[in-house]
């Protein structure tokens, strides 16, 4: 049986959905106001994987994944670059679509927008005025009374003793209290119309915690099963979230709650200030999009997911030891789940999507083809890696790699392979070898077999 770990238990669970062989699940998307960043590919990649391997389990898998795009970073960049919201967030939703599809991410079921949910907001909003958890400051936003919520902090763990004005809220005198943070805020003169609702409390537009919680019940229902996102949104967005859903429609919001870990770069965090910070389209001028794929999913979901230039050198050799074993190109047949390896990778899927035990049954299996050179094996870890959205492509080209950099073409390494080839029967073996060092440092790797030789660019 699959186990998740559910962070609002502290603990991993059996999953039982509310509806017998059925999974509803949403998870925290993007603000589109810049192009998409490693922590992004993190959460695209984690939640791909866990929608993969919901469906490979048999479950008819209903996933939404939000964007946001209307948000104060969004207004101001509009706002700088002169462009309209609309022009702004359109250009990056593409980009976004881009390197999820680059990266081998499958689009959700539904990708609502905040900005189409606005009436299911309000309604939402004004719920929880009527249930006394919702109250128009002086200043005319609409804030939510948290101390009115016996449940905040279950999922964070922070009590309200604990929490002190100003730690990730918005401290401002028209606050009941500090620790309210706003539903609804009110329009600013200077503000374009376009960020302007109509509502019973005057213009304005939503706050960020109750786009999720509108879009959510909207598209899942008022109670559902799997709510996703990065454990930066573990508080306060998360939290807010059950205080708003439940506070709302008075039932349980949520029975697992996911988060990936953070992403750090060279053991530092990833920060703008620092210089260390990437976006994935800077990334894959690099690296092949499966290798980060791979690298991504090397690592535990839950664990802190630490980039460097070295580690995906290393993700490239390892996947290229993957595709080494799939030279003859098999397609892709139905996994075989009562093989002996296959049971190892349900096994590790099973434990809390345990990723990197897949991937070390996927080394094992790719020993098992070297040695027996068997089709049928060949074929068995493609399929496998499948499921992970790994390996799909044809080995042959993946190992030849992209020869666009500049470097030499295939027919200049065929020709290369050749010369070199006659050297060999001419018995001139300096020739033969002066030739395959030049060859690998042009990052070319020849591997000779008795079926003849082959390259493929390290």
């Amino acid at each position: 049986m699959l186990k998740i770990y559910n962070t609002l238990a502290r603990d991993k669970q059996e999953f039982k959905p509310i509806t017998p062989n059925s999974v509803r699940m949403y998870v925290c998307g993007m603000t589109v106001y810049d192009y998409c960043h490693l922590g992004h590919a993190r959460v695209m990649v984690v939640f791909d994987m866990v929608y993969r391997w919901l469906k490979a389990s048999g479950y008819d898998v209903n996933y939404v994944r939000n964007i946001t795009d209307i948000d104060d970073k969004i207004i101001k960049r509009a706002a700088e670059n002169g462009e309209s919201i609309h022009t702004l967030t359109q250009r990056f939703i593409d980009a976004m679509h881009e390197d999820a599809d680059a990266l081998g991410v499958q689009r959700p079921d539904h990708e609502p927008r905040a900005t189409q949910y606005v009436p299911q907001m309000l309604t939402m909003i004004e719920q929880l005025e009527k249930n006394g958890l919702a109250y128009k400051a002086a200043d005319g936003d609409v804030n939510y009374a948290v101390r009115k919520f016996d449940g905040y902090g279950k999922l964070s763990g922070k009590s309200l003793e604990d929490l002190r004005a100003g730690e990730r809220v918005e401290v401002a005198s028209d606050k009941n209290d500090p620790l309210d943070f706003v539903l609804w805020k009110h329009a600013k003169d200077n503000e374009a119309d376009e960020v302007k609702w109509d509502s019973k409390w005057g213009k304005g537009r939503p706050g960020w915690h109750i786009e999720c919680s509108a879009m959510g019940s909207e598209l899942l229902g008022n109670h559902f099963d799997i709510h996703g996102g990065g454990a930066d949104l573990q508080f306060p967005h998360h939290e807010n979230e059950i205080a708003q859903s439940e506070g709302a429609h008075q039932c349980q919001y949520v029975n697992y709650w996911m988060h990936n870990g953070f992403v750090r770069v060279d053991n530092e965090k990833m920060s703008k200030s620092l210089g260390n910070f990437f976006t994935i389209r800077e990334v894959l001028k690099k690296y092949d999009a499966e290798v980060v794929r791979f690298f991504i999913l090397r690592a535990h979901y839950r664990s802190p997911l630490n980039y460097s230039d070295q580690h995906l050198d290393d993700a490239k050799g390892a996947l290229t030891r993957l595709y080494t074993a799939l030279k003859l190109s098999p397609a892709a047949v139905e996994v075989d789940w009562n093989e002996a390896h296959a049971q190892r990778f349900k096994a590790a899927m099973d434990d809390d999507l345990n990723t990197p035990e897949a991937v070390a049954v996927l080394f094992d299996l790719a020993n098992e083809v070297n040695r027996s050179q068997s089709a049928q094996a060949a074929a068995q870890l493609r399929s496998l890696a499948g499921v992970l959205g790994l390996l799909q492509r044809d080995a042959q080209q993946f190992l030849q790699g992209d020869s666009s950099d500049g470097g030499l073409d295939d027919a200049a390494i065929d020709a290369q392979i050749e010369a070199r080839i006659a050297a060999k029967k001419a018995k001139n073996f300096a020739e033969a070898d002066r030739i395959r060092k030049e060859l690998l440092e042009a990052g070319i790797v020849l591997e000779d077999a008795a079926q003849g030789t082959s390259w493929r660019r390290a």
